[in-house]
């Protein structure tokens, strides 16, 4: 997305504050947190313009899929036919530098359509920003949800360990593992070099923010927002004590991608639990045909499930996750990543979930849920919900407005 004209916002990270312009109040007189309509109420005379490589869809389906969901009145819409070269199809061997360099086609290609005065990336084209800011002289800014390369990435490298982007041929062979850590150690000085043009850095997990704070090296331009969680639907499922159930569903909600590990988490169900194997039920939920059956499916599966597990190695956030505690199931997630330290923590004083790393821990853990009353998995479940207000669309949008304030400000003067 891309406004128009700006200046350089300087804020400590985690934090964020509203100018006085920014003070709402209700009915009532309380304060109240803007939104993207008072946003917009008050920055009436700039243009949004989005940059999208879609294809096969017409201009008129995506302004009115954006234009509900963000209260934006879409002046234009500049479609990428470069965009290809940004994907991982187009790089077998080498991705992420083929994505990297292919993503500068797209930056170039975007500043021939349309030359904007703010310019926002959110899909982690960080190698886009010295593109748009010097020879577009725009002021730029990222949402950044997950780093191109991490120094978790190096460390897997480094010390020859396995995982789905680290194959055995590569972690077994000493020679090929000095390559390939040369390699990302190149390619993540570039990324910090490329991502440090950022006028403003958002993050959207306190994972991500160490990872960024490390490579980019831009502490004073940084922050962190935690990216919107629609969990209306889920809130309104009751939350009662699950006494009468002979049958516990350990639930799993994510795409099935290597990444997400669920090979964990077919191991781990095959534990029996203190009623026997036949007392445990393991869904995993993937892609649905499109968002109606999503949300039937969820609702069905979550308002009947016990546990939520969830099992990737340093998520960067966990949308799925912060779902499964909004419904009210005990949440079992991985010790690592956005989920350890932002969504799995205590809130108010009272336990949120539990933590596991690998195959034995998982299923010590589903014994320990299993076996609490009914009466202390609710007090868990109960604390679990009322921590998710952290990740509402109404906190996101106004911490999100007050860390871009200073841009747009500038170009509605």
């Amino acid at each position: 997305m891309n406004i128009s004209q700006s200046s350089t916002l300087i804020h400590p990270p985690g934090s964020y504050s509203l100018g006085t312009k920014w003070m709402q109040t209700d009915p009532q007189g309380r304060e109240v947190l803007p939104t993207g309509r008072d946003y917009l109420n008050l920055y009436q005379d700039v243009n949004y313009m989005v940059y999208t490589g879609d294809q096969g869809v017409t201009d008129q389906q995506i302004f009115d899929g954006a234009s509900p969901s963000f209260y934006l009145d879409l002046s234009s819409l500049s479609s990428s036919n470069t965009a290809y070269w940004s994907r991982p199809a187009s790089s077998p061997q080498f991705t992420l530098i083929g994505q990297s360099v292919g993503s500068i086609f797209l930056g170039l290609e975007a500043l021939t359509e349309f030359v904007p005065g703010v310019y926002i990336d959110s899909m982690g084209y960080a190698f886009t920003l010295p593109v748009l800011k010097y020879l577009g002289v725009c002021h730029v800014a990222s949402y950044v949800h997950y780093p191109t390369i991490s120094t978790d990435m190096l460390s897997v490298v480094r010390e020859r360990n396995p995982r789905f982007n680290n194959a055995d041929y590569i972690s077994n062979n000493l020679f090929l593992s000095a390559v390939k850590f040369v390699y990302y150690c190149l390619l993540a000085l570039l990324y910090g070099l490329a991502g440090s043009c950022s006028d403003v850095v958002i993050v959207n997990s306190s994972w991500t923010l160490n990872h960024i704070l490390t490579l980019w090296r831009v502490t004073k331009r940084t922050c962190l927002v935690y990216p919107p969680s629609n969990t209306h639907t889920f809130l309104q499922l009751p939350l009662d004590e699950d006494s009468d159930r002979k049958c516990h569903s350990i639930v799993s909600i994510g795409q099935f991608r290597p990444e997400k590990d669920h090979r964990l988490q077919i191991h781990t169900g095959l534990v029996a639990g203190p009623g026997g194997r036949e007392s445990m039920r393991l869904v995993l939920i993937g892609g649905c045909r499109n968002q109606e059956d999503e949300d039937r499916e969820l609702k069905r599966e979550l308002g009947e499930a016990t546990v939520g597990l969830h099992t990737m190695w340093n998520e960067h956030f966990g949308i799925g996750v912060v779902e499964c505690m909004a419904t009210g199931t005990v949440i079992l997630d991985h010790r690592s990543g956005g989920p350890r330290l932002d969504i799995v923590v205590p809130y108010e004083g009272g336990q949120t979930g539990f933590l596991a790393e690998d195959e034995d821990g998982y299923a010590d853990a589903i014994e320990r849920i299993l076996a609490l009353s009914p009466s202390a998995r609710l007090e868990i479940r109960r604390h679990a919900r009322l921590s998710v207000t952290r990740f509402s669309d109404q906190e996101f949008e106004a911490c999100f407005l007050a860390t871009m304030e200073p841009l747009i400000w500038t170009l509605a003067r």
